[in-house]
C-alpha cells in the first residue's frame, strides 16, 4: 500500500485547509517544489498535487508550480483541482502528470467521465469527497443530493484507475480517518480506493492496512510532525510482509 505526501497549492504556496474551509488555511512552506523534492527524497514514490485555487475557481490556476514540480522529481504524481474540461487535463498529462483527478464535473456528467477514461485510459481517477455521507462539490463549498455509495457504484461503471475518498470532516482535524465509510465504499465497489483525510497517527495506518486499500494520502499530520513519513513507510511495509 502507498503512503503519498499531500501537497495543496494555494496562491502559490503549500498549505493545508482544515476541513476545506479557505478561512482555515495553514501554510506550511513557501516553495511547494522545494517539499515535493523533500518527500521524494524521504523515499515517497507517488505524490498527490490539487490545486485549491482550481477547486475554488473551476480551472488550475498552478499550472506553472505543478510543471517545475513534474521537471524536479522523478517520482509519479496526481493531479486534481478545477479540472472540468478535457483541453485541461490532456494539458496536464502531456506536461507529465500520471493521472488526473476529476471530481466535481464528474457529478453532472458521468458519460464525459466515461469519454475520459476511454481516452485516457489507466490515467483518470475520481475523487469522492463526502459531507455527512453526501458528495461535497466545487471545492467543497456546496453538497450536492448523491450519496456517496450510490455515486462510487454509478461512476465504476465509466472505469476510472481509481476512486480518491475524503471524509470532510475528518480533512485536518488529526481525528483519525472514517474507517466505517471506506468499508462501505469497498463493498460497494471493486475498483481501487484510495484514502484520504483525518489520518493523523500510526494507530490510522495500522488500522487501514487491515482494509484492502490502494493506497492513502497523508497531509497535514506529515506536516505538523504527527506522522513521520519513514515511520509510516517502514509500518506500512512490515504489515504488508506479515500478510
Amino acid at each position: 500500500m502507498l503512503i503519498i505526501p499531500a501537497i495543496d497549492l494555494k496562491g502559490g504556496k503549500c498549505v493545508r485547509l482544515t476541513q476545506g474551509k479557505k478561512d482555515a488555511e495553514t501554510v506550511f512552506a513557501d516553495n511547494p517544489v522545494d517539499v515535493a523534492k523533500a518527500w521524494e527524497d524521504q523515499g515517497a514514490e507517488y505524490l498527490h498535487v490539487v490545486d485549491l485555487d482550481g477547486a475554488f475557481e473551476g480551472a488550475p490556476k498552478n499550472l506553472a508550480i505543478v510543471e517545475q514540480i513534474i521537471k524536479q522529481v522523478k517520482i509519479p504524481i496526481e493531479f486534481g483541482g478545477g479540472l472540468r474540461t478535457t483541453q485541461s487535463i490532456k494539458m496536464l498529462l502531456d506536461l507529465g502528470v500520471d493521472r488526473a483527478i476529476v471530481g466535481t464535473k464528474a457529478i453532472d456528467s458521468p458519460s464525459w467521465v466515461s469519454e475520459l477514461c476511454t481516452t485516457f485510459p489507466g490515467r483518470i481517477a475520481v475523487g469522492i469527497d463526502a459531507k455527512d455521507g453526501k458528495v461535497a462539490v466545487n471545492g467543497w463549498t456546496s453538497v450536492c443530493e448523491w450519496e456517496a455509495v450510490a455515486f462510487a457504484r454509478e461512476i465504476e461503471k465509466t472505469s476510472p484507475c481509481a476512486l480518491i475518498f475524503t471524509d470532510i470532516s475528518k480533512d485536518g482535524m488529526l481525528q483519525g480517518p472514517n474507517i466505517l465509510s471506506l468499508k462501505q465504499l469497498l463493498a460497494a465497489v471493486k475498483i481501487p480506493i484510495i484514502a484520504s483525510g483525518g489520518i493523523s497517527s500510526l494507530k490510522d495506518i495500522e488500522a487501514l492496512s487491515q482494509i484492502p486499500l490502494k493506497g492513502m494520502i497523508i497531509g497535514k499530520a506529515l506536516y505538523t510532525g504527527h506522522i513521520k513519513f519513514l515511520e509510516a513507510k517502514h509500518l506500512c511495509n512490515s504489515l504488508c510482509i506479515k500478510k
